[in-house]
């Protein structure tokens, strides 16, 4: 009896936790500017802030670009040690093409990855019977389009077709010995994203607001068993899964003041429907008396970006941000699956431009604020920080 509950506790403990982080670094200019984007950013990279913006474009606009974060995160348990994770080098690529051949009408596509985490615990970690290792990587293929239907309103939208992966690793607690389970699956799912653009004042003042939608998916795949003792072989085969997650919908508004000629100033704020993801089932098809609900009850959050832009001569410019992102995460189901924390962001970039041809840079320095977890059996603090590096290459007519 003992082992019997050993093994549903293991199962229920959180094998997956796939909403993820929210990576918002999809554009060197729009990190430099702490991603104060709404109604700011006018180049192809908005497909992403904004789709009304697009229509900043003037015939054709081409961005590539790179985004390395490497995170230092460290868990406390409480009346213990410190224990930290491997370095890991997470590099979200994106691409963003608008051409605008009429007047009052761009169309564009961007590719990019909105969420992601990558989590590898050092050996020996307190906590690797609920998280061990964990890979998430959600791909966003989103065509776009925009119209100006007034000389000081835009407006656009887009389709989201999305591709996520999942990779999970959790070791296994069969009291006399320890296994381990490594799960995989993948999974498509369609959204849609709208945004529009107003200019208050001319030259000076211009607001935008921009929605994009929740993206339901099912993840199939496989769980791999490994080390299960005699008495669990019957039941712990490598066998099917499934786990139904949504991604959440999102809701930023923005503006962006220019108070002086060349100087531009943009706030941002962004709300997060984080509640969507209150439970999380890993179902096995072929043995569902391993079913389990786990527990997650996120809540929504807002996120604050303030930016700045300043151009010192008209092919360089020079940027600074800051913002504020809270965890979603109640302290009674933060673990180490998904390990997370408050984070307050700081951000510097340059962008400097070679006639049609331009490049952007900008680095990242994000502080994860001690947050306390008060989950069963893995109670303690996290914190630490990231660092994150941004290059985009552009061109345009």
């Amino acid at each position: 009896m003992k082992k019997t509950l050993s093994l549903v506790t293991l199962l229920a403990a959180g094998a997956s936790q796939a909403a993820g982080f929210q990576i918002d670094t999809h554009s060197a200019r729009s990190t430099g500017m702490g991603n104060a984007s709404t109604a700011a950013l006018d180049d192809s990279s908005a497909i992403y802030s904004n789709a009304a913006n697009i229509l900043g474009v003037e015939k054709l606009d081409i961005t590539v670009g790179d985004t390395g974060i490497l995170p230092s995160l460290r868990f406390t348990p409480t009346g213990g040690e410190s224990q930290g994770q491997k370095l890991t080098l997470s590099p979200p690529p994106h691409a963003f093409v608008v051409v605008r051949p009429f007047e009052k009408w761009a169309f564009g596509v961007g590719a990019y990855t909105p969420y992601g985490a990558r989590s590898r615990w050092e050996e020996g970690f307190v906590g690797r019977f609920k998280g061990r290792e964990s890979s998430l990587a959600t791909y966003y293929i989103n065509p776009t389009v925009a119209f100006q239907p007034h000389e000081y309103i835009r407006i656009g939208a887009g389709v989201d077709v999305v591709r996520t992966t999942v990779e999970l690793k959790r070791a296994l607690n069969f009291v006399e010995s320890e296994g381990a389970i490594h799960l995989g699956g993948a999974a498509w799912g369609v959204g849609f994203n709208a945004g529009i653009q107003a200019v208050l004042l001319p030259k000076e003042l211009t607001v935008g607001l921009h929605y994009r939608s929740a993206v339901s998916t099912t993840f199939k795949g496989s769980a791999d068993f490994q080390n299960v003792p005699l008495e669990f072989e019957r039941r712990l085969i490598d066998q099917r899964v499934e786990a139904d997650v949504k991604f959440p919908a999102t809701l930023s508004l923005g503006m962006a003041l220019t108070p002086m000629e060349r100087l531009t100033l943009a706030l941002d704020i962004q709300l997060v429907d984080w509640a969507s993801f209150q439970s999380l089932t890993i179902r096995f098809p072929d043995n569902p008396s391993l079913d389990n609900p786990v527990a997650k009850q996120w809540v929504g959050k807002a996120k604050y970006h303030l930016g700045a832009e300043y151009g010192v001569t008209p092919e360089l410019q020079v940027r600074a941000g800051f913002v504020a992102d809270l965890s979603p995460s109640p302290p009674e189901t933060l673990t180490p699956d998904l390990p997370d924390a408050d984070r307050y962001k700081f951000s510097v970039g340059a962008g400097y431009r070679f006639g049609n041809l331009r490049a952007d840079a900008a680095y990242q320095l994000v502080l994860l604020a001690d947050t306390e977890s008060t989950a069963p059996g893995i109670d303690g603090t996290y914190s630490g920080t990231a660092h994150v590096l941004g290059v985009t290459l552009g061109y345009s007519l």
